[in-house]
């Protein structure tokens, strides 16, 4: 079978392409370019995030692992979906108020569809796409379905990052490295001869400024106590998310905390730390992967953010396409903007949507 690998230069998708190849798959490597040198030209920083100026590096390290591995090797541009899908959401949300999750359009839309998609259109013959993500698939006969479930090593597990992807796109990829722990991965590179065996994880999808990205103009406003009383000025409400402690420049009697952020008033709305913690939420855009939309109240487990261990909760369904989750315990600083990603006991990724709103 012939398998197109998104290489990323880094550890995991290069054991992922030695061990499809070790298989007897002829692999080709791909990476995807999206860093738009026309548009950032003076944004600096350090290569952390795998958005970032010095993309060259991880695709001449791509380039390199190919070579070694006597692969075909591509690079795929995708600068303009990537802007359109990831980088204009991202500005939208936060000049909203909203705080979102990039890594998760970009997996829905670039990573498993722009840019296998543009390879296509390149010419590059496939059959499969894979990738170094940790998470496991398998297919339902029951269900007719593909279904995605956490990895084998929790610390790593990526699902909350893919709970976008649609049965189409499941149909077509593979997840060498759902069973294995990272430390078996960095084993299994040393053995490979990997110069990359050792190479630290990227953090995060941008390790600058957010301004950088937003490139807009200040707008100060006030940062009030949630009975209205102004406290202070701030200069732009995207420079916050919702529990955020530091960097507020507010003195007070006890530590004080981002608990909204209100977009028509211009405001950051502070409180302290018992006030930072919610019963519920609602959200909207709702993506189902391993089931098909629950039409009654449902015990499931879920996750606020992708290194969250599951919690108990209960959806509910509303109309017009929205969900409520209560949750067991109260849990802190909810942001809206970000993914909810719903978990059954057996670490089934069910499904997911965006958090609209919080509840007491």
């Amino acid at each position: 079978m012939k398998v197109l690998v998104g290489m990323s230069g880094g550890v995991d998708s290069s054991v992922a392409a030695c061990l499809l190849k070790e298989a007897g798959h002829e692999v080709i490597g791909a990476t995807m370019s999206i860093w738009d040198k026309s548009a950032l030209l003076n944004i600096y920083t350090q290569k952390e995030g795998c958005f970032s100026p010095h993309e060259e590096q991880d695709i001449e390290a791509a380039r390199s692992i190919c070579d070694k591995l006597d692969i075909p090797y591509y690079v795929v541009d995708c600068t303009q979906q990537y802007k359109k899908l990831v980088l204009e959401n991202f500005k939208q949300e936060y000049l909203s108020g909203r705080t979102p999750n990039p890594c998760v359009w970009c997996n829905a839309g670039i990573k498993f569809e722009a840019l296998p998609r543009g390879a296509k259109a390149a010419g590059i013959e496939f059959d499969k796409f894979a990738t170094g993500h940790y998470a496991c698939l398998s297919y339902n006969e029951n269900l007719k379905r593909y279904q995605l479930k956490q990895a084998v090593d929790l610390r790593k597990d990526q699902t909350y990052f893919l709970y976008r992807l649609s049965q189409e796109q499941l149909s077509r990829i593979l997840l060498p490295l759902g069973n294995y722990s990272k430390e078996q991965v960095r084993e299994m590179a040393r053995k490979y001869g990997l110069e990359v065996s050792d190479k630290p994880d990227s953090q995060d999808f941008y390790s600058g400024d957010i301004n950088d990205i937003l490139q807009t103009s200040p707008l100060p406003g006030n940062f009030v106590d949630k009975h209205g009383k102004v406290l202070g000025r701030h200069q732009g409400i995207w420079n916050f998310t919702i529990g955020q402690r530091k960097g507020l420049g507010i003195s007070a009697d006890r530590p004080l905390y981002v608990i909204a952020l209100n977009k028509d008033k211009n405001e950051v709305v502070l409180g302290y730390d018992e006030d930072c913690y919610k019963q519920s939420l609602v959200a909207v855009n709702w993506a189902w992967l391993s089931i098909l939309p629950p039409e009654q109240t449902t015990a499931v487990k879920i996750k606020l953010r992708s290194s969250q261990a599951p919690i108990e909760a209960e959806y509910q369904p509303l109309t017009d396409g929205k969900g409520r989750l209560a949750f067991r315990e109260k849990q802190k600083a909810v942001a809206a903007g970000q993914s909810v990603v719903l978990y059954d006991n057996d670490g089934l990724v069910l499904g997911g949507g965006i958090i609209e709103k919080t509840e007491d």
